[in-house]
């Protein structure tokens, strides 16, 4: 048995699974192990987990992964970790969950978002520079609907807490929040004075920092050791140092090495997200940012994000393709692998089918939460490879889209770095370069996320100063795809008819969600 280390820990809390990988210092995967748990969606637009079905999941993870790289859990230097953000969990004053956590993607608290159009408050500057709608994901419209609509829930809850802050108290005790998350999602701007309590109060929560934990700590920060019973459960040993984690999509970004000014990270998987790093804050419509300190201090974090890319290609195949996946897992194939083959040949635009992948809201340009997916074009010629193939282009639409707004306000990027599932295709890769016209860059570790959650882990356990020096040796550049200027352009017929396309139904479908929702 290898003893001798020093390895790192990372856990990831994605939307589908736990996954929990260990590395080297040089960046090296030793071990992966993921667990699946279940998300529910009791209504349209909503989407709940079970936090006692992620602890149970990050048990079995961990023993599998540490089984599987073969070493002493002594050789376990550090730990650290992300999750999906904002997931609202409510902790009563013991430390139990009292609800279902309500997942990042849920966007029940159109009404209470609303309500942000009326403050002035400054923290609105962080979303489409403070003239478009709020996001109904974020963390005070979720704590507004919960005191509104499950009064006894929101009196119980003593810790209103991100999924990664319930994570950071379930392995150490310690109750904090990550400067990640609530920069992102929770309005909290340490230029300008912490959280904006005025804001809270405008949208219906004033005494949610009653509730929100008093430390608010950077990334890699140590918030402590792994306490006792915890070490038990996951089969490591007690007192491993464990650094301040964040939201998923920012470990991705840390994996990629995007941890300096002018860089930009794609993370992909069943959401979209991009991350560019700055030296000085812009505000513009159609991105959100600038985040102070959110990932590196003194640094400001600007952010384009589709919540549902990844996720519409897995609706297509559960609902439409269960007769590949089956055939395809049957045999041992990935049943993507067989629907990129079978949809190689649809020609750019799709033979004139156009989607749009709002199935579940829209983060940027548009920051709408009764945004919902389109399909136009379709004849009796079209058959489910060029669903599938209009899906796939739509997400690189939506990506282009994001940056058009970047770019406009001044932030363009000459290089994207990108990880996540769609890397694993790579015409699909190939897809997104040719339509954003911007080359991409690939790791060698295409998970980056908990290669992140590891770099993180090896600043907080003090083996690497700080992130730009653990980055600088775990982080591998292996290739970059360069544009096709000739597609670039045919694609740009296409991207302009679905950036047009979505503000002219708006309305109508904001009435029909209207309409759905009053129902319920």
């Amino acid at each position: 048995m290898i003893d001798d280390g020093p390895y790192l820990l990372g856990i990831d809390y994605g939307t589908e699974s736990c996954r929990v990988a260990i590395f080297d210092l040089q960046g090296h995967p030793l071990a992966f192990a993921a667990t699946p748990y279940q998300t529910r969606f009791p209504h349209p637009a909503w989407a709940e987990q079970d936090p006692d079905e992620w602890w149970l999941a990050l048990q079995a993870s961990a023993h599998r992964a540490i089984a599987a790289a073969g070493i002493s859990p002594a050789a376990i230097a550090g730990i650290s970790y992300d999750a999906t953000t904002f997931t609202l969990v409510s902790m009563d004053a013991k430390g139990e969950s009292i609800r279902p956590a309500i997942m990042w993607m849920d966007n029940r608290a159109t009404a209470q978002a609303a309500r942000a159009e009326q403050s002035d408050s400054a923290a609105r500057l962080v979303n489409n520079g403070g003239k478009g709608a709020a996001p109904a994901e974020a963390f005070p419209f979720k704590a507004a609907w919960l005191r509104e609509n499950e009064p006894d829930n929101y009196v119980r809850a003593a810790h209103l807490v991100d999924a990664a802050d319930w994570l950071t108290y379930k392995l150490t005790g310690e109750w904090t929040t990550n400067i990640h998350s609530n920069s992102l999602r929770g309005y909290y701007d340490r230029a300008r004075g912490g959280w904006p309590a005025d804001f809270f109060a405008a949208v219906g929560a004033d005494d949610l920092l009653d509730k929100v934990p008093e430390r608010v700590l950077n990334v890699g920060d140590q918030v402590g050791t792994l306490a006792s019973i915890p070490a038990q459960l996951l089969g490591l040993r007690p007192g491993i140092p464990v650094a301040q984690g964040l939201c998923d999509a920012g470990a991705g970004q840390i994996g990629l090495g995007v941890v300096a000014p002018g860089d930009m990270a794609l993370i992909t998987g069943s959401s979209h997200v991009l991350y560019g790093q700055m030296t000085s804050e812009i505000h513009g419509e159609g991105f959100w940012g600038s985040y102070t300190d959110a990932v590196v201090p003194g640094q400001y974090t600007v952010e384009g994000s589709g919540v549902s890319t990844g996720s519409v290609l897995k609706w297509f195949k559960d609902n439409f393709a269960s007769d590949i996946a089956s055939a395809a897992e049957k045999v041992g194939l990935n049943p993507y692998d067989v629907l990129n083959t079978q949809s190689a040949d649809i020609p750019i635009g799709s033979d004139g089918l156009i989607v749009n992948e709002y199935f579940q809201g829209n983060r940027t340009p548009y920051t709408d939460s009764k945004a919902r997916g389109i399909m136009w074009g379709l004849s009796l010629a079209h058959t489910p490879a060029h669903v599938y193939h209009a899906i796939q282009e739509a997400i690189a639409f939506g990506t282009a889209n994001s940056l058009i707004a970047m770019t406009d306000a001044g932030f363009g990027p000459t290089k994207m770095v990108a990880c996540g599932g769609a890397t694993k295709s790579r015409a699909w890769m190939q897809m997104h370069s040719d339509v954003t016209g911007v080359p991409i860059a690939l790791t060698e570790v295409g998970d980056a996320v908990v290669l992140g959650t590891c770099m993180v882990a090896a600043v907080g356990a003090g083996l690497y100063t700080d992130l730009g020096e653990a980055a600088a040796n775990m982080v591998h550049q292996i290739d970059i795809l360069e544009p096709d200027a000739d597609r670039h352009q045919e694609y740009g017929f296409y991207l302009d008819r679905y950036r047009r396309s979505f503000p002219l139904m708006q309305r109508l479908i904001h009435e029909v969600v209207d309409h759905e929702a009053a129902k319920h």
